[in-house]
């Protein structure tokens, strides 16, 4: 699993990045402190009921109670359902004989369930294009100029931006600031021109100006909106056509305090574009932290980044370890 920006990004022939200097392990561990505070609606919400269920008898009411708690906390019921079967079936085989155990397997057992697929960026490609995509207000745009500081800061990659929401008012100027603010070039048009056409000339720009990463803003549309999901795809195969095998990523960012409305809208877009990861945003305001769980299980799609704020260090690699201890750790 990619536990640091060194982990996340693949760069040249498959390697890892190998920045100047190495993350400082305190710079992870301060995350996961901060992780675990911006935890803390979910974890509040869970406490009390996981308390009497770690401290009392494995019994069917220890089951019925901690699958009323997993659900609360949007973890799924198709999830929840998996998770406290196998925990009743060890119980019953004797490998669960209390409180103790039951915490430390359900901890282990939420971080298997966040491990899917490569949880990794690839940017190894010249240029490497990477789409986002995501409903309004998902954080899509700020991620976007995190990602593009890190990708400089962290692997030492060129990035050029694709400004293709092209609809949305003060959309551009965003993306734009966001350019300014990571070090980067961004490619724009004018309100209501053609999204494929903007990121058609970012990657042409990228060529001739040897970037090694584009990033592609696209419109927040609503998932119900039929045409504008056309309207992605079509930029898709707009990318495609111009370079064979691209985009390399199809980030989906999802808001973590919409809980099983963020699952219902990943489903609908994995059905457009091939989304090879989610990017989970908002954790700092939401006591649902489990959507993180569900997405992975029923989607079987990696959660590749976590963002606990608006700071540039508050988007990270998503470590599914780090992220069951926060969510199930006592004050």
């Amino acid at each position: 699993m990619a536990q640091t920006w060194q982990d996340v990004f693949i760069t040249g022939n498959g390697d890892r990045a190998a920045p100047a200097e190495a993350e400082p392990g305190a710079e992870r561990r301060g995350f996961f402190r901060r992780l675990r505070d911006n935890l803390s609606k979910s974890r509040e919400a869970l406490g009390g009921e996981l308390r009497a269920t770690f401290t009392g008898p494995l019994d069917d009411e220890t089951w019925e109670r901690l699958e009323e708690i997993l659900i609360y906390a949007d973890v799924g019921a198709r999830t929840t359902a998996k998770v406290v079967e196998r925990l009743e079936r060890e119980a019953e085989e004797g490998s669960l004989t209390g409180g103790d155990d039951l915490e430390r397997r359900l901890r282990e057992m939420l971080a298997e369930v966040a491990k899917v697929g490569d949880d990794r960026i690839d940017v190894s490609h010249r240029p490497s294009v990477l789409l986002t995509v995501g409903v309004n207000g998902t954080g899509k745009t700020t991620t976007i100029g995190k990602m593009a500081w890190h990708l400089q800061r962290e692997a030492g990659l060129s990035v050029i931006m694709a400004a293709a929401d092209t609809y949305r008012a003060a959309a551009q100027e965003q993306l734009t600031e966001w350019a300014s603010r990571a070090g980067c070039e961004i490619v724009r048009a004018n309100p209501g021109s053609d999204p494929g056409a903007v990121v058609f000339d970012a990657i042409e720009a990228a060529r001739a100006r040897g970037h090694d990463v584009v990033i592609a803003d696209t419109a927040g549309r609503l998932h119900t909106q039929v045409p504008l999901m056309d309207e992605l795809a079509k930029v898709r195969r707009v990318i495609e056509k111009q370079m064979p095998g691209a985009p390399h990523e199809t980030l989906l960012t999802v808001d973590a305090t919409t809980g099983q409305n963020g699952l219902r809208q990943a489903k609908l877009f994995r059905e457009t574009v091939d989304v090879t990861g989610i990017v989970l945003t908002k954790l700092d305001g939401t006591a649902k932290g489990g959507i993180a769980l569900a997405i992975a299980e029923e989607l079987e799609l990696p959660v590749k980044l976590i963002g606990i704020g608006e700071g540039l260090d508050d988007l990270r690699p998503f470590d599914a370890e780090d992220f069951a201890s926060a969510l199930l750790s006592g004050d």
